[in-house]
């Protein structure tokens, strides 16, 4: 039976990558025929998500997605520039393995931002932040930036362009090649100052409604990727 955690984090899943986005509705009884379970199961989601910040409830139009004010999508950075340059500086220098990883993941985010593949692009530069938490075997940390990535989709979505993917990529591949010569300090550097750049592209004016169409049941019909999914437990 699929329980109530499951369904969140379908839900949490289709945000990151950009199947669901801000002002979108969430059905109860849709959900409920799509997962074979009860609304009261659905309803319990929904709850956990809402407490969690991605879920709220209209009065008397039911539940969306949430949608950041400007003033939560720059504490939303600002929670991201504590976060990554701390989990940089108290990381030993990680194996060659984990470099590996981190430069295939690297790689597939210049092959996407080349085929002008925009979706596949911006789901794998906000992974790079999950992807690198997760390299760095810090599960609890990991968790945080499913969420926190989560959250800057959800922001990038209504105030960005998405006409920087490139320098992105490049700050990526300047972190990683500060990791592989061992240089933690570099590297804590460069992710502080790559966070400030996303931060300064924060827009007021790109902020619009139009992403309230209802496209649930293509949202949440895909595969829940395996990892990371003690993210929404």
């Amino acid at each position: 039976m699929i329980s109530p955690a499951t369904i969140a984090e379908r839900v949490v899943q289709s945000i990151l990558t950009r199947k669901l986005r801000a002002g979108e509705r969430l059905g109860e009884q849709e959900m409920a025929d799509l997962f074979g379970v009860s609304r009261t199961l659905v309803r319990e989601a929904l709850i956990k998500l809402q407490a969690r910040g991605f879920i709220e409830v209209r009065p008397r139009l039911g539940w969306y997605v949430v949608e950041p004010s400007f003033d939560e999508a720059r504490e939303t950075y600002a929670a991201r520039r504590v976060i990554e340059p701390g989990m940089l500086r108290d990381a030993g220098k990680p194996l060659q393995s984990v470099i590996k990883k981190l430069r295939q993941h690297v790689s597939q985010e210049r092959k996407a931002i080349a085929s002008c593949d925009a979706g596949t692009r911006s789901v794998l530069l906000a992974d790079f932040h999950v992807c690198l938490a997760e390299c760095l075997g810090n599960r609890l940390l990991t968790n945080m930036m499913v969420e926190l990535s989560a959250r800057t989709t959800l922001v990038s979505a209504m105030y960005q362009s998405t006409t920087q993917a490139q320098v992105s990529n490049d700050d990526h591949a300047a972190i990683v090649a500060a990791l592989a010569e061992g240089d933690m300090a570099l590297a804590e550097d460069l992710m502080r100052k790559h966070i400030d750049t996303l931060a300064a592209r924060l827009d007021e004016t790109l902020a619009n409604n139009a992403s309230t169409r209802d496209r649930l049941r293509e949202a949440l019909a895909a595969t829940v990727p395996q990892k990371r999914k003690a993210a929404t437990k």
